[in-house]
Formats: structure tokens, sequence, C-alpha cells
């Protein structure tokens, strides 16, 4: 099956448009979101046509179709309006036969691993700069960030295809691939 990965949309309209736009286009089964979906954050710029209302309007249409992770600027207050779940800091994802541990990256990451086994995949957002590479006996994927991009990368998102992890950009130039 196939998934899509987005991370760190921070109440951005235009890009929140656009991965949805993606979503639907990639035949994917669902859309992974890694957190920090309404707000941009007190340390961020505003992104491209901030708006926050129109972004979880857009969201709430596909809630039985994401599955989704907190992240450092999302609240309680973002769950009252979103109809699906996104408060839980991490989630554990068996996708293609392979164990996902899906976070937003600001309490797990490269430097703090959860409990992890050998072959599982540590998933997660919140540093706006694509990754897919092995580490240890698992894997580390980030697909970028959707709508704030940080080192001169482009807005990304990731697409898991059986065992095959691509990050694209929205022209459809793939950054990175893996195969976990």
């Amino acid at each position: 099956m196939k998934y899509m990965f987005a991370s760190d949309i921070h109440g951005s309209a235009y890009y929140c448009k656009k991965t949805l736009e993606v979503y639907r286009q990639s035949g994917s089964a669902r859309l992974i979101l890694l957190g920090d979906l309404l707000y941009h954050g007190p340390r961020n710029d505003l992104p491209k046509e901030y708006d926050p209302k129109q972004v979880l309007t857009m969201l709430n249409e596909y809630k039985d179709q994401i599955y989704a992770v907190r992240g450092n600027c999302d609240s309680e207050v973002d769950q009252m309006v979103l109809e699906f779940p996104m408060m839980a800091d991490y989630a554990l994802l068996s996708l293609n036969g392979k164990t996902f541990y899906a976070t937003h990256g600001h309490v797990y990451h490269q430097e703090a691993l959860p409990p992890m086994r050998p072959g599982d995949i540590l998933v997660h957002g919140h540093t706006h700069l694509p990754a897919a590479k092995a580490m240890g006996e698992g894997y580390l994927l980030n697909p970028g960030s959707v709508s704030l991009p940080k080192g001169g990368n482009p807005a990304s998102y990731g697409i898991l295809d059986g065992t095959v992890f691509a990050i694209f950009d929205f022209e459809g130039g793939k950054l990175a691939e893996i195969e976990l």
C-alpha cells in the first residue's frame, strides 16, 4: 500500500491545499500528519496564506483518512476544532509489514530515540529538514516541512510505496529515497 507523510503545515492554507492535492493524486491509503498543523509558533515567520481556520476546514474533510500526532505548536484547543485525533505524542503504525514510530520530533528524534527494535522506523518532522537514512539497526525518516522548509530545502512531503520511502518537492522532484 501507499501512504503519504506530511509535517509542519503551520496554518498555511496554501500548502495545506497543495498537500491535499498531492494526497488525492497519489492514491495513498492514508495521510499521516506529523504535527504542527494549525499554528506557526513563536519562532517561525507566518507561512504563505496563513489561515488556520481554513486549514482546519480542509483537514476535517479528510478526517476518516488521517492519522495524526501532536506537534509542539499543537494544543488542546486545536483538538476541539479538528475532527480527528491528534493529541497523542506518538503513534505506532504497522505499514506494509514494517513498524513505524511516528512522532513530531520535539521529544523523540535521532539523539533521543524511543524504544525501538531492529528494523523499526522512526519518522518525524519538527526540524523542517528532509531525511531518509539508515540509523543503527533501523531507519530515520523526516518528510521535511510542507510550509516552512529550512536549510535551503524546498517544501516537501514523503510517500511510502511498498517498502520504498521517497521525499518529494511539490514540483515532483525527488529529494531522497530509501529502501526500508
